[in-house]
């Protein structure tokens, strides 16, 4: 099972965007998924279609974290339910859900402690290939909480100036935290998100990203689709969005997870 974090320090570049993108690729290719909304805002559960109020969120969840067993307390994605019977009966996309009772545990000086809240919550948990954790856009609790639960974080920037020294403060905030609390995290690598091709200010920052980052600028680059917020705004995946118009973003999230999928939980 691999865990991911997907996180910005910079809030506005689409982190919450890249997280459902990824899990509709690991919908359509039949990847059992879970995702973990630790954002008080809650957006991932809303897109997701998950109705706010059900089932345990994730902030209760973490304040029972040494009885509690996250599978136990997942919601079915609704996005789930848009699929054809045939397809339903393996599709796996449950949802941790949202809410502003996280933030409670959004602090920047949470205990050492406490920071073990979600893997204790996942300690058994193997009915996942892939888990998801939307994080907030800080280094507060929250994202500790994540990161100290996590295989690898996922960073995600636009390319501007303010969102490129972003990424590279958490670039450094990662290396520290792995040394100081959690050995097993390594940076999954960098997405870039609503790029567009008419800019000149993207293609500099672009190719000071691919000087800055080499090998851990993650490809495709997402580029800006005027359809993404009305599909948001649906509350629907991107994979399964009618008409051609987001066909090549689809193609973008499904490229992005292969590289970010052991080899053994990626199927055809």
């Amino acid at each position: 099972m691999q865990i991911l974090s997907v996180s910005s320090l910079k809030g506005g570049v689409g982190k919450t965007s890249v997280t459902m993108g990824l899990a509709s690729a690991a919908l359509h290719r039949g990847v059992k998924t879970l995702v973990i909304d630790l954002d008080p805002h809650a957006d991932a559960t809303t897109g997701l279609n998950v109705s706010r109020g059900v089932g345990r969120e994730a902030g209760q969840l973490l304040k029972e974290s040494r009885k509690a067993k996250v599978s136990d307390h997942v919601v079915r994605s609704g996005w789930v339910d848009l699929m054809d019977a045939e397809q339903q009966k393996d599709a796996v996309l449950d949802v941790v859900v949202g809410s502003a009772l996280s933030a409670t545990f959004d602090r920047p000086d949470i205990r050492p402690r406490d920071m073990k809240r979600l893997k204790s919550l996942l300690d058994g948990v193997s009915e996942y290939d892939l888990v998801l954790v939307d994080c907030p856009p800080s280094l507060s609790g929250l994202t500790r909480i994540a990161w100290a639960a996590s295989h690898q974080v996922l960073l995600v920037a636009e390319p501007s100036l303010f969102s490129v020294a972003g990424t590279e403060r958490t670039m450094r905030a990662i290396r520290l935290f792995a040394n100081e609390f959690a050995p097993q995290l390594t940076q999954a690598g960098v997405v870039v998100n609503r790029a567009r091709a008419d800019s000149p200010e993207h293609e500099y920052r672009l190719l000071e990203m691919e000087r800055l980052y080499s090998d851990k600028l993650l490809l495709p680059v997402l580029e800006e689709n005027p359809h993404w917020q009305q599909i948001q705004g649906a509350a629907y995946p991107v994979h399964q969005w009618p008409g051609d118009q987001v066909r090549d973003m689809a193609k973008s999230f499904d490229e992005i997870l292969k590289q970010l999928l052991p080899a053994k939980s990626r199927t055809s």
